[in-house]
């Protein structure tokens, strides 16, 4: 060593001592197999998780089957109701007076109905009904009750009295008894012998008389008597109006689904501008009432049932 070389003194507690060193390897130890183990864990939870994915997409595929199932079957009972709804309406009738009617319903099952029926010999029933609501229930309903009045089953009814059968009809189904639901009608008698209409409503709009030769401007009669909707408030009572008819008068009986739509530029199609399109020369036509309405609703369904029924006189 030369005096111009630095000492370097060694420090012992500067290196590790070798009780630490073995310490820090078996902590070093133990965390890999730690690590190993909790690999392990991780590796047969992904298996698990494989094999129960592999299940539940199993539960998924017949859980989704079933379901299809059920759905296929919901259709079928709902086309089948909606096929007997239109097995109940009227055929329709070649003098006395002759009928003809149309009716599209909104969706499958609608709760617009109507009917007409002989209560004697010289009286004929006439009648167009819709029950608030679509669907299920506003088809039982209107069912229901078309075949009360087909039937006649209201004890104690003169069903040649319009106004009396409304009455009936509103005490017999009050709407807390019916899911809350209501409906409106026009019902009318005709008289063969004297040609005197007698009719009544509750809520429904005007049915429409059209008077003058076929194929050329005829006079519009709305007939209407007010009164408001069967089944809200017990115990009214409902008044009737009459009209004399005259061979080659015609009557249509409608919803209000028929009418309410909206025009091209938004405006709701006024009740006014439907009835001078009736009163047109071939306006009522029901393929070409139709075709009218559906012209200004645009594509797609109509927004309610369109129901007319047309009696010639």
């Amino acid at each position: 060593m030369t005096p111009s070389e630095p000492v370097v003194a060694l420090d012992p507690a500067a290196a590790p001592a070798p009780e630490n060193l073995r310490q820090a390897l078996d902590e070093a130890r133990a965390e890999i197999e730690r690590l190993k183990a909790e690999n392990e864990d991780l590796s047969l939870l992904y298996s698990a998780t494989i094999d129960h994915g592999e299940a539940v997409e199993d539960q998924l595929s017949e859980a989704n089957t079933l379901l299809q199932q059920t759905q296929n079957r919901l259709n079928q009972e709902i086309a089948e109701a909606a096929s007997y709804i239109m097995s109940i309406l009227p055929e329709p009738r070649d003098a006395g007076p002759a009928t003809e009617w149309l009716l599209i319903p909104s969706t499958e099952l609608g709760g617009d109905s109507f009917g007409h029926h002989e209560i004697d010999d010289d009286h004929i029933a006439l009648y167009l009904l819709d029950v608030c609501g679509h669907g299920v229930g506003a088809a039982l309903l209107s069912v229901t009750v078309i075949n009360v009045l087909r039937s006649t089953a209201l004890a104690n009814t003169d069903f040649r009295d319009p106004g009396a059968v409304l009455s009936a009809l509103n005490d017999a189904f009050p709407m807390e008894r019916q899911n809350n639901m209501y409906f409106t009608i026009w019902y009318a008698v005709y008289e063969r012998s004297t040609g005197n209409l007698v009719y009544s409503s509750a809520g429904h709009p005007p049915s429409i008389l059209l008077r003058g030769a076929a194929g050329e401007p005829a006079e519009a009669h709305r007939l209407e008597t007010g009164g408001i909707a069967l089944g809200t408030f017990p115990g009214v009572k409902y008044r009737c109006s009459s009209f004399t008819v005259e061979p080659g008068d015609r009557l249509l009986l409608l919803s209000d689904g028929t009418f309410e739509v909206e025009k091209p530029g938004g405006e709701m199609l006024p009740f006014s501008e439907f009835v001078d399109f009736l009163a047109a020369p071939n306006g009522d036509d029901l393929k070409a009432v139709l075709a009218w309405i559906k012209s200004l609703n645009g594509a797609g369904p109509l927004p309610d049932d369109f129901s007319l029924l047309k009696v010639v006189f």
